[in-house]
């Protein structure tokens, strides 16, 4: 409830209420100046390079489809936050709940502007981070946690999908920008199944499409404004712009056409009968946002330019009834204190206005004349008629989902409006008008244009170009004559009347049915997130069991078979072993720090095996002194001997050394210890065979005086061009140092170890 928990005087959630208004509706304004241009057919581009060596810019591209989500995103937006100022001003958090719509705002703009398909990613990503924030806005209770981290981790998890697929697009098609991608032929690439599986699945999760439809009712935690923002034009219809945008290049493949039109064809009648089942009239519009969803992806894949057509028509009409019923329904449970449809009643005689825009709403989404929904099932159905593929399965689908809607319309609105007076929780009375202002607007704009369709083929027209891929000529009409789709609404009209009469004994039914259902989705969810964490404790369990000694055994196995395997694969074994010009300084050198290896290995004596350890130090020194390194011997020999004085005083804090025990892991010790030496030296020895490349070399010793002021070519590395990897490296050391203290100092006095 907007009114409950502790309040703030604000006026319309006073600086942040008022900036939160203005931002969207300056930028629809000035998104309005477009309309002409893109009309024409006309497309903007704005590129700026963002990562240059990767050949990686952020790029904005205007086209028709592009606006159309734009002129939803910050229209709808500004009667949103308008809405939000009235009914979550006098929260203490208000403006934390401004800053995340903001947020989410940018983040949905930034999504269907971009022209780069990374840089899309990064807005893709703002979104879902957003949306986790709004949902889960009232984080004091449990359900806003739990539908709040169920949408992040279904849609995140899309994300990464979405993500592999563009890499897989960047790398097949030679670019990251959209407006050269669709240009490209990609569907004869090898690629080309793995590329729409991977974008497919970013679509599915982020537009809730069966079977990852669960997490969209839930996220109806979340306060009325965000619910009537994201299932309107905002988050729910990134998945739409995906497939939209992708249809010129994915598009026109089998797989593409039967993802898609199963998939949404499935989910519209799908979610259309849970709507049915639904009596708080919140979630009856939660699932019939799914069906709306459902209805777009099956025409988006039908792929025809009637289909597009119809699609990116019913993309309008849902964005406006939709969002005026959720802003329409948070002023009911704002005045009433409910929102059941079996409680409400007669509410019209105390709240005119906003049964008012409750039917006008409701009657575009039943496909009512003169509404602008009725122009939109219209084009559907006409669509769906001329199908040469799959038609009964489209228009059968399509005329089922649009019967259910027609009843859930008159649940929607007529039962709660009309009819006997009943009693509230609350006494009802009408809203304040900044909240009506908002599904007013809606409602009559869905009228306008439907008396005036001309205003909305400004839209259409370049849209549907935009998703078509060409050209494509609209022309919509409210009545033009008596065809097969005009039939088939009447039809719908009287299926629909019949289903709502009889909604109540078909809800009961509905029930009954999910008694004895075996799959529900959400609490399968559920599992799954605990089987997860179960397999998780017990790979925990196995693998961070706390024993350094393993930790470096499989780091250095892993390493070793690593190597091994990638030279046998690429048949490197072959290593020719020269030994001339070998001095007996270096057959000395060489032996003495193998000596010094081998006592290392095999002593029986922690104090032995440090010292043996210096000896190999040593020797390291000696051969950086053989090739004119003294100044890296130096540091050698200090750094050995640092280590050789801390390993020692360490060693007086660590438990008695079981020799036994060493003996019987030493064999597997030494056959890691022979692998890692015989992979690195053939390795090294191969690279030294190959011409060195003086390049960096070269770079180097000319730049280390000009630029650094430093005759020591090592030490100008070290503290001018490597100085922030210096410091991190002193960083490491000292967080290590830091933290074996922690370890070795032992327990306070009196204290149990």
């Amino acid at each position: 409830m907007a009114d409950a928990g502790p309040q703030v005087p604000r006026v319309f959630g006073g600086p942040s209420g008022w900036i939160s208004v203005a931002v969207p509706l300056i930028l629809f304004i000035w998104f309005l100046q477009f309309i002409p241009a893109i009309a024409a057919g006309e497309t903007l581009r704005w590129s700026m390079a963002w990562v240059p060596s990767l050949d990686v810019a952020i790029s904005f591209w205007l086209d028709g489809l592009s606006l159309t989500f734009a002129l939803l995103i910050t229209g709808i937006g500004a009667l949103v936050t308008l809405y939000s100022a009235q009914y979550l001003g006098t929260q203490p958090q208000y403006p934390r709940f401004v800053l995340f719509l903001m947020a989410f705002m940018v983040g949905m703009l930034g999504l269907v502007l971009a022209d780069n398909l990374l840089a899309l990613f990064v807005f893709w990503e703002v979104t879902t981070i957003s949306s986790y924030l709004l949902i889960g806005y009232l984080a004091d209770e449990a359900k806003s946690r739990r539908s709040a981290l169920q949408a992040l981790l279904v849609t995140g998890t899309g994300g990464l999908a979405f993500l592999a697929g563009i890499v897989l697009v960047g790398a097949a098609a030679g670019s990251f920008e959209l407006s050269e991608i669709r240009d490209i032929e990609l569907r004869d690439h090898p690629w080309i199944v793995a590329i729409t599986i991977l974008f497919l699945a970013g679509a599915f999760t982020k537009s809730a499409q069966f079977p990852f439809h669960f997490w969209l009712p839930n996220a109806m935690a979340a306060p009325t404004p965000v619910s009537a923002y994201l299932h309107s034009a905002t988050m729910v219809k990134a998945g739409i712009y995906l497939m939209a945008r992708m249809n010129p290049t994915l598009g026109g493949t089998e797989l593409w056409f039967w993802s898609l039109t199963i998939a949404g064809g499935f989910t519209a009648v799908f979610a259309s009968i849970l709507a049915m089942r639904q009596s708080d009239i919140k979630q009856v519009l939660a699932y019939t946002t799914l069906m709306a969803l459902g209805t777009l992806t099956l025409f988006i894949g039908a792929g025809t330019s009637a289909a597009i057509k119809g699609a990116m028509l019913f993309l309008i009409v849902h964005s406006l009834y939709k969002a005026a019923l959720f802003l329409m329904i948070g002023i009911v449970d704002h005045r009433t204190g409910s929102r059941e449809a079996d409680v409400l009643s007669g509410l019209a005689r105390k709240m005119p206005l906003t049964a008012l825009a409750a039917v006008l709403a409701a009657l575009s989404m039943a496909g009512i004349p003169p509404l602008i929904g009725f122009i939109g099932k219209e084009f559907l159905y006409k669509a769906a008629l001329d199908m040469p593929t799959a038609q009964l399965w489209i228009t059968g689908t399509a005329f089922a989902a649009s019967a259910l809607m027609f009843a859930v319309g008159g649940i929607v609105a007529l039962r709660p409006f009309f009819g006997k007076l009943t009693e509230t929780p609350k006494a009802p009375r009408e809203g304040p008008i900044a909240m009506l202002v908002g599904p007013l607007i809606l409602a009559a704009l869905g009228l306008a244009l439907g008396m005036n369709s001309d205003w909305a083929e400004a839209l259409v027209r370049p849209a549907t170009a935009a998703v078509y891929g060409s050209p494509v000529a609209v022309d919509l009409y409210l009545y033009k004559e008596v065809n097969a789709a005009l039939i088939l609404s009447l039809v719908t009209f009287a299926t629909g009347i019949v289903t709502y009469l009889g909604h109540r004994r078909l809800r009961a039914r509905l029930i009954s049915i999910e008694g004895w259902n075996p799959i529900h989705f959400d609490r399968g969810w559920d599992r799954f997130l605990d089987a997860f964490a179960g397999f998780a404790k017990w790979q925990t369990q196995k693998l961070q069991h706390g024993v350094l000694r393993r930790y470096i055994f499989v780091i250095f196995a892993f390493l070793g078979v690593t190597i091994a395997y990638a030279m046998w694969l690429r048949d490197a074994w072959q290593v020719q072993f020269d030994f001339t010009g070998v001095a007996f300084r270096d057959w000395s050198v060489l032996i003495f720090i193998t000596a010094g290896a081998f006592l290392t290995a095999t002593a029986n004596s922690r104090m032995t095996a440090v010292a043996a350890l210096g000896v190999v130090g040593i020797g390291v020194a000696l051969i950086f002194i053989m090739y004119g390194a003294p100044d890296v011997a130096i540091t050698q020999l200090l750094v050995e001997t640092l280590v050789v004085v801390l390993v020692a005083l360490a060693m007086l804090k660590l438990p008695y050394l079981n020799v036994k025990r060493v003996a019987e892991i030493r064999g597997w010790d030494a056959l890691v210890a022979v692998l890692v030496g015989t992979t690195t030296a053939i390795v090294l020895l191969g690279s030294m065979a190959e011409p060195l490349d003086r390049r960096l070399t070269d770079f180097f010793e000319i730049a280390s005086w000009p630029e650094a002021y430093g005759r020591n070519i090592v030490n100008v590395i070290l503290v001018d061009f490597r100085a922030l990897d210096t410091f991190g490296e002193i960083a490491v050391v000292m967080i290590a140092a830091l933290g074996a203290f922690v370890l070795l100092r032992g327990s306070p006095k009196g204290e149990e170890k």
